[in-house]
């Protein structure tokens, strides 16, 4: 689930492979930007912004990507032809004599100048991992609208950059509360207590594939759908999300599921408080 933890790590890959570096190859498989050519341009940076991507190269251009879903960078080290993957899935392809960066499924790629990168990114609030970081301004966009449910409200990546599915539903039952509940009903300290919680989530986690909002080694007891919890009971890195039917590791409740699509929940009914969906 790429959220912002994943995307600043996809940021740090690429950088790592392709700043510094001519391109040698450059492929972007997009109708738009098919004739694009950036081979004998330098990657200048890679940086992160909420759950966006922008490949700073040289000559004022940058490669605006975004994972949504399924979207996904890859490195290989070499610059050779060989890429791994599907070939029909991927959309772009950077290269220089050192690393070679594919971009599979990904549902925005675009080129633009450098300086109209707000045009793509400049509608986010203040962003988790960003140094744009601002905990008061991000509390003020959640209360902008007291009758938004808070899961939505967290979703909205206006109000602070960053936050996916996965988040949003441990976030609600770090809370107390159900992702549905209106945020002009939350307790008054609790927009300050939840922002904060989702930095220091975002921060712990940045580093590592192993994605923890437990304090680790919690124990699940059985039953549940095997499929959404492939841990072992003793491994469970995550309170509620993809532990439908599973019992609660605080309270034994078995753990539902709301929604489909891109807009999944999962709560618990005996510690969370608020509305169901």
């Amino acid at each position: 689930m790429p959220e912002g933890d994943t995307v600043w790590r996809t940021a740090r890959k690429l950088h790592t492979a392709l700043a510094g570096w001519t391109l040698t190859r450059s492929e972007l498989r997009v109708p738009r930007f098919a004739t694009a050519d950036l081979t004998g341009r330098e990657v200048l940076d890679v940086t992160a912004r909420g759950k966006h991507l922008l490949t700073r190269i040289e000559g004022g251009l940058t490669l605006h990507s975004h994972l949504r879903m399924d979207g996904s960078w890859r490195v290989f080290p070499g610059g050779g032809c060989r890429l791994g993957g599907p070939n029909h899935q991927i959309r772009a392809v950077l290269g220089n004599t050192g690393h070679t960066a594919v971009g599979y499924r990904l549902p925005v790629l675009e080129l633009l100048r450098t300086r109209d990168e707000e045009k793509a990114v400049g509608h986010l609030g203040p962003d988790l991992l960003g140094p744009d970081w601002d905990p008061d301004a991000a509390v003020r966009n959640l209360l902008a609208d007291p009758a938004r449910p808070i899961g939505e409200a967290l979703l909205d990546q206006r109000n602070l950059a960053g936050i996916g599915n996965v988040y949003k539903s441990e976030l609600a039952f770090l809370a107390g509360v159900t992702p549905w509940l209106p945020v002009g009903d939350l307790p008054p300290d609790l927009p300050e207590r939840l922002v904060a919680t989702a930095r220091r989530l975002l921060e712990t986690n940045k580093e590592t594939f192993d994605r923890r909002t437990t304090p680790g080694g919690s124990v699940g007891g059985r039953g549940g759908d095997r499929r959404e919890n492939p841990l072992r009971p003793g491994e469970q890195r995550l309170f509620v999300y993809g532990r439908r039917g599973h019992p609660c590791l605080r309270c034994g409740t078995a753990i539902r599921r709301a929604g489909r699509d891109d807009r999944v929940s999962y709560w618990c009914p005996g510690c969370q408080s608020g509305p169901a969906d």
